[in-house]
């Protein structure tokens, strides 16, 4: 099965791409539209400050092409800032437009000693979701972030610094930890992210 990494010059794309590998998955790293339409599901990884990533997804209209494949149904996982992106705005520097497939904002971590929010936190299932097949409650994940979204009605997860950890509407979810750093439970989500684009 074939899926497509957004590729718009920031994020840790290898890392990714190594794990939706291992995870059973046939990889390309495109910002070409066509090849995102051909594949079975989307992943919009993400490191750095949102608003550089967003003005970098709206050249060429990168941002729009991922908005109306999601919005046709096309399976789509944000990580990190990915998941971010998928929200309506950030506060992170200023007011930033996001793509708007959540509801909801970014906003500044509160309550931690440390920002960035560097390492495994404990991750609580506040929902169900085809996400956490084989994955126990409690689980731990790891983080790197200075900002996370606000809790809504599609949050699914929620950590000690991330209220909205990880969040679905349908075939649009996203979590703020990195699946790819997170050992056999972020391989397993991974998985059933591709089990869903099956």
């Amino acid at each position: 099965m074939r899926i497509a990494i957004v590729d718009y010059g920031v994020g840790n794309l290898r890392s990714v791409e190594r794990a939706l590998v291992h995870a059973g998955a046939e990889v390309a790293i495109t910002s070409d539209g066509d090849e995102l339409e051909r594949a079975a599901g989307l992943v919009l990884p993400g490191v750095g400050a949102f608003g550089a990533a967003r003005l970098r997804l709206a050249e060429g209209g990168l941002g729009r092409r991922v908005v109306e494949l999601a919005r046709a149904g096309k399976p789509l996982l944000g990580v990190c800032l990915g998941y971010q992106l998928l929200f309506e705005e950030s506060a992170e520097g200023g007011r930033h437009e996001g793509l708007g497939l959540l509801p909801g904002r970014v906003t500044a971590v509160q309550g931690s000693e440390h920002v960035p929010v560097i390492g495994w936190c404990r991750v609580s299932q506040s929902r169900s979701s085809r996400l956490w097949e084989g994955v126990e409650e409690g689980s731990y994940f790891y983080f790197v972030h200075s900002f996370t979204p606000e809790p809504g009605e599609y949050t699914i997860a929620s950590s000690e610094h991330s209220p909205a950890a990880a969040s679905a509407r349908g075939n649009v979810m996203g979590m703020q930890f990195h699946p790819e750093k997170s050992g056999p439970d972020g391989l397993r989500v991974y998985a059933n992210f591709l089990a869903m684009c099956a």
